[in-house]
């Protein structure tokens, strides 16, 4: 890719605003505040940028997720309406959109006059996929009239790239404790059925089948889960 070279000063930018959402992702956080610190680092990690947002596509539909300010919503508002404008086509062609405003008004004009009138004089937005659940772009505003350089893109383009790996990871992980989480729940009723089918098959002599029915018509009869009746059942004998 030709253009200027990332300098070492960038590249230590980008490596520490990574490292600080490394930090923040291991907390934890909601998704929402994911998404905040996302916008914030991408900030630091590219000169020019003032402010940030990122354009999420949920069914179809355009809408902020997260910004550093409330003037980048508004642009990216207007761009929604508009059904036109940079986020937008970052989003749908997958590309980097680098925009000096001061060309722009042609291609996007209720894009050009509001970002225009609001201080923006550059735009930078990039795409950004990270499962089916979340794609759509990260924009970079300036109220310079740089229009952001190729480093600028290229920088941009590598945080993101590191930012989508690191949102589907977490993701997944979460998920796949969601679901031991839930296996686990699962295999403790199991257990606790089970203890309280052994029970009244000894006390009563009868069948597992039938044991089993004595729970559901219980369940049934005072609308209680079975695993909560299997569970009182069991506490109350242990404790008699």
């Amino acid at each position: 890719m030709t253009g200027d070279p990332i300098l070492p000063e960038h590249l230590d930018e980008l490596t520490a605003a990574m490292a600080d959402l490394t930090d923040a992702l291991e907390s934890e956080p909601a998704e929402a505040e994911i998404l905040d610190a996302v916008c914030a680092e991408a900030i630091r990690a590219v000169p020019g940028a003032d402010m940030a947002s990122i354009t999420a596509i949920r069914d179809g539909e355009p809408e902020t997720a997260a910004a550093t300010d409330e003037r980048a919503v508004s642009i990216d508002r207007v761009q929604y309406a508009a059904d036109a404008g940079p986020c937008l086509q970052a989003a749908e062609t997958g590309e980097i959109v680098r925009v000096p405003l001061a060309t722009a008004g042609q291609a996007w004009p209720e894009f050009t006059d509001h970002a225009r009138g609001l201080g923006v004089g550059s735009y930078l937005a990039a795409p950004l996929r990270v499962d089916e659940h979340l794609s759509g772009a990260l924009n970079l505003f300036g109220f310079g009239d740089h229009g952001f350089a190729e480093t600028d893109s290229r920088l941009l383009e590598l945080y993101t790239t590191i930012v989508s790996f690191g949102l589907r990871t977490t993701r997944r992980y979460r998920q796949a404790r969601q679901r031991a989480t839930e296996l686990e729940a699962a295999m403790r009723s199991r257990a606790v059925i089970e203890q309280a089918k052994g029970i009244l098959m000894a006390v009563h002599r009868i069948s597992a089948d039938d044991a089993m029915k004595r729970l559901v018509v219980e369940s049934q009869h005072t609308n209680v889960k079975l695993r909560e009746i299997a569970t009182k059942f069991v506490e109350n004998l242990s404790a008699g």
